[in-house]
């Protein structure tokens, strides 16, 4: 708030059960509330309680809930898109991811060529996320600029990612990670799982444990400990099989130590996925769920050194963040 000179004797200043006391140096008090604090301008020193409601007057940040992945009402992982002017300092980032509480929250700044965006989980920010970009694209194409057919996102970490309407579905152009055979996990990675049978194999990529399992079954099933999962941080832990009668492949997601226990759909993890199934099973192709309870299905394409992501998603929730 702008502070006033003038001629007057500076008075002392308290703040009493929310209203402003100004306290003349006479000893003859005069009490104004937050509201009349701007007409007054008494005080040259304001109170807590002024400049939070001044702050609050000047920031209001759209904010959207959206779920990336669905299949239908209830499923899919939701993301929370909020939209600033200006980038946050990243701990005022991170107390608004919190806030939000869902595995990722999509920061959007409106910049020349699309958008600048960052992810943060209640934790942390994290260096790509795919439901959160399947999200922030919703938001762009139905309530920004419907005109669109595509828009195109700077990261921090990730380069440009494009996501473009694709009829029904949106589809998301991502950088493919390959998995490599991983020798030297740690032993406590099988029981953190609390795995029945010896994986088929243990693959890593960018702090990601990726753990083959035999059949779509063992996999839903499967109850990790998530305590112990934790204490592989950096790494997260991803687990799949071969799909059943309708999808290619199945997995499972673990990033407790993000403060994500169980994704419910994870698109990132599908650019390192769609590499390993695509060889596997000799088709480019693939359709994909992810077993979590909430539960959400992908549409994955390797296209030489990226990957195709495609996905449904569905606005559940729109107002504005009062920061």
């Amino acid at each position: 708030m702008e502070r006033t000179s003038l001629d007057v004797p500076t008075e002392d200043f308290h703040c009493r059960a929310g209203r402003a006391v100004c306290v003349p140096r006479g000893g003859v008090s005069k009490s104004i509330t937050a509201s009349s604090w701007s007409a007054t301008k008494h005080c040259l020193r304001p109170c807590c309680m002024c400049r939070s409601a001044s702050k609050i007057k000047q920031m209001q940040v759209p904010l959207f809930h959206v779920n990336a992945f669905t299949t239908g009402r209830f499923s899919g992982n939701p993301a929370a898109v909020c939209l600033l002017d200006s980038w946050l300092d990243d701990g005022a980032l991170r107390k608004v991811a919190a806030e939000n509480n869902l595995s990722a929250t999509a920061f959007l700044v409106s910049g020349k060529q699309g958008y600048e965006l960052r992810w943060f989980t209640p934790k942390c920010e994290i260096r790509l996320c795919g439901h959160a970009t399947l999200a922030a694209g919703y938001v762009v194409f139905n309530l920004l600029t419907p005109t669109l057919d595509a828009v195109e996102f700077s990261t921090r970490f990730s380069g440009p990612l494009t996501v473009r309407k694709a009829d029904e579905n949106l589809s998301m152009n991502f950088p493919a990670l390959i998995p490599l055979p991983c020798v030297n996990f740690p032993g406590s990675l099988r029981a953190a799982l609390n795995l029945r049978k010896e994986p088929s194999e243990i693959l890593e990529v960018n702090d990601i444990y990726i753990v083959v399992l035999e059949n779509e079954n063992e996999t839903r099933t499967l109850m990790p400990d998530f305590a112990s999962l934790e204490q592989l941080h950096p790494h997260a832990v991803a687990v799949t099989a071969p799909g059943g009668n309708d999808s290619d492949f199945v997995s499972r997601y673990f990033a407790p130590s993000y403060g994500v226990p169980e994704d419910p759909v994870t698109g990132s993890v599908h650019c390192a996925l769609t590499p390993y199934w695509s060889g596997r099973l000799k088709k480019s192709t693939l359709h994909a769920k992810q077993l979590s309870a909430r539960g959400g299905e992908l549409w994955c394409e390797l296209s030489e050194e990226r990957i195709i992501l495609k996905g449904r998603a569905e606005l559940t929730l729109k107002g504005t963040l009062l920061h």
